[in-house]
């Protein structure tokens, strides 16, 4: 049933941890999901996101008009996700809802229960990225699992949005199925001097070379790690962001680094925001990504970047950031020492960074596009 133009749609949102998150919990489904959701009730749209127990968002019913519904999670690696978005859909489809929007692979292991149960309403499946494929899921029933649901995903999907053109080709080459890209987005932040980071890290404007992220294997940190040893710079090396299911990588790669990095942890509010203003050069050196959060974050501050080659990125930043060869360590070593020794060269990167992503990418036009869509359907 195609709900008339003035219609106010109501939408539930699962597959997430929880909205807004406060701790390590926060990643990049996490931002989607808490900037898109506030933005559909401005736009007059009823949204509810079913949040995973055990995750801390302050203990709130109701985030920028939007309802926070708890729902039951078992508290396991490689199961979390699939509990609580198997307890979110069964809520979601005796809800009442216009459209259910399912987040990530995993969740949508459970699209075919609202899918066959409400006809008359729509699922729509989000994919952040190809998530089979990470390390951490290589193998277990996690991995099985995410493999269903993306399969779940386009035999029951109404529509599927994806994040990157690369996984848009992916699933026309391997499913024969039509997907939508509508990217992610980023707001123009307000840079802060460093206070913070200089009390707490002895970290200066200029002199640290910043990674912000998960703490994850398919990021390529052990490359960056082993390319910052050959570095003839005085500039730090900081590696910022909590570690998500990878707490043995996370203490392989403190290990190979050894006291030349700087281990922040994760970090957020004023902490986060002093990081990206005063980074010297930030690098994204992964294997794999959806349609990475942190490089529009980076270059909104307006950072001169290093990416790998990976389309996800490149798509991104075009001209706008240095490219190095995925998993080329001599390459990614030359780009940074390239960089460290030319600061006019950075500063160039510097100039054009902000003012090309935020025009580029905003969160309004992807929820417009995201409203439209659901109209659509």
């Amino acid at each position: 049933m195609k709900p008339k133009k003035n219609h106010s749609l109501k939408i539930a949102m699962l597959g997430h941890k929880t909205i807004p998150a406060m701790d390590s919990s926060r990643g990049g489904i996490e931002v989607v999901v808490e900037e898109l959701a506030p933005r559909l009730v401005e736009m007059g749209c009823e949204v509810t996101c079913y949040n995973r127990t055990g995750c801390d968002n302050g203990g709130l019913k109701e985030y920028k008009g939007v309802k926070l519904i708890p729902v039951p999670t078992f508290k396991c690696k490689g199961l979390a996700a699939i509990t609580s978005s198997f307890f979110a859909a069964i809520k979601a489809t005796f809800g009442h809802y216009d459209v259910i929007h399912f987040h990530a692979e995993g969740p949508c292991f459970w699209i075919w229960i609202p899918a066959i149960f409400c006809k008359k309403r729509c699922c729509v499946a989000t994919i952040h990225g190809i998530d089979h494929y990470r390390e951490k899921w290589h193998a277990g029933l996690g991995s099985h699992c995410i493999k269903i649901g993306e399969k779940m995903a386009v035999k029951y999907a109404s529509e599927i949005i994806v994040l990157s053109k690369g996984v848009q080709e992916y699933f026309r080459e391997v499913y024969g199925r039509e997907t939508v890209f509508i990217p992610n987005g980023v707001s123009r932040p307000k840079v802060r001097k460093a206070k913070e980071i200089t009390e707490k890290f002895g970290l200066e404007k200029d002199d640290y070379i910043l990674f912000l992220g998960r703490i994850v294997p398919e990021k390529g940190l052990r490359y960056l790690v082993e390319a910052y040893g050959g570095l003839k710079t005085e500039k730090k090396l900081v590696i910022a962001g909590g570690s998500s299911d990878t707490d043995e990588f996370t203490v392989e790669l403190k290990k190979l680094a050894g006291d030349e990095v700087i281990f922040t942890g994760f970090v957020a509010g004023r902490l986060r925001e002093e990081l990206y203003s005063n980074a010297y050069v930030y690098v994204l050196p992964s294997d794999l990504e959806g349609m990475p959060l942190s490089l529009l974050e980076a270059m909104s501050y307006g950072n001169c970047c290093v990416v790998s080659n990976i389309s996800e990125c490149t798509e991104v930043v075009e001209d706008r950031a240095v490219v190095f060869k995925k998993g080329d360590l001599s390459d990614l070593e030359k780009k940074m020492q390239m960089l460290c020794d030319n600061s006019e060269l950075v500063d160039k990167y510097k100039r054009e960074s902000a003012d090309y992503i935020c025009s580029k990418y905003s969160w309004e036009d992807v929820t417009k596009k995201t409203l439209e869509l659901y109209r659509e359907i």
